[in-house]
């Protein structure tokens, strides 16, 4: 079944508005994690390294996500200071592609989404040592087990050093939406900067 064609008016001037429009139509089909992106890192030689997270904030600034510094993706980051994205929503059929420098976020803003996390969560991050090789699962377990008498039932549980956010401050945002025969819609917007209150928009070939 054939598919209208994606136009301009549709995409907007504002990537940051389309996305979020095309989030909310990906909450409402995908089973699962709507939120969920590809992010592409590189390490200290240059080779790719790319894993799924999830997108926990949206704003003006771009795009958010969450880990530990000490994870392998944290010290690429932290290293090579620039990321892609992909967000991929196979009943929508669409696709966004998003690339630029990546900075982390304030520790307020850190601070207020580890608190919103389930205990659990917020237990394992102190637990996890990400990344690095784990001789035994039951280790990590014990780990657990000794941090949840450590913190007992109720008490706070502070946010580890090591855990924070980083956020992806786009240059470039592509906008995919698959088409009959693969002749599919691209438009790409690009700004100068990350402060660039404008951005220029282009139809690609498919």
């Amino acid at each position: 079944m054939s598919r209208p064609t994606l136009t301009l008016d549709e995409v907007g001037t504002d990537p940051f508005a389309a996305f979020a429009t095309w989030l909310k139509d990906a909450s409402e089909t995908e089973p699962n994690d709507p939120n969920a992106m590809a992010l592409a890192t590189v390490d200290g030689a240059g080779m790719p390294d790319v894993r799924m997270v999830l997108l926990k904030g949206l704003d003006a600034a771009g795009f958010v996500f969450y880990t530990n510094f000490e994870s392998a993706k944290g010290e690429e980051l932290l290293g090579q200071p620039r990321a892609g994205l992909c967000f991929h929503w196979k009943t929508q059929r669409r696709q966004v592609r998003v690339r630029g420098p990546v900075e982390i976020v304030s520790q307020d803003e850190a601070d207020a989404y580890y608190a919103s996390r389930p205990r659990g969560s917020r237990i394992g991050a102190w637990a996890s040592d990400q990344s690095r090789p784990l001789k035994d699962r039951s280790l990590l377990e014990a780990r657990i087990a000794e941090l949840e008498d450590r913190f007992g039932p109720d008490g706070e549980i502070a946010r580890p050093a090591r855990w924070s956010g980083f956020r992806v401050r786009p240059l470039e945002i592509e906008f995919w939406q698959d088409g009959t025969y693969r002749l599919h819609d691209r438009f790409r917007f690009t700004r100068a900067g990350v402060d660039a209150a404008t951005w220029d928009v282009a139809r690609l070939y498919p």
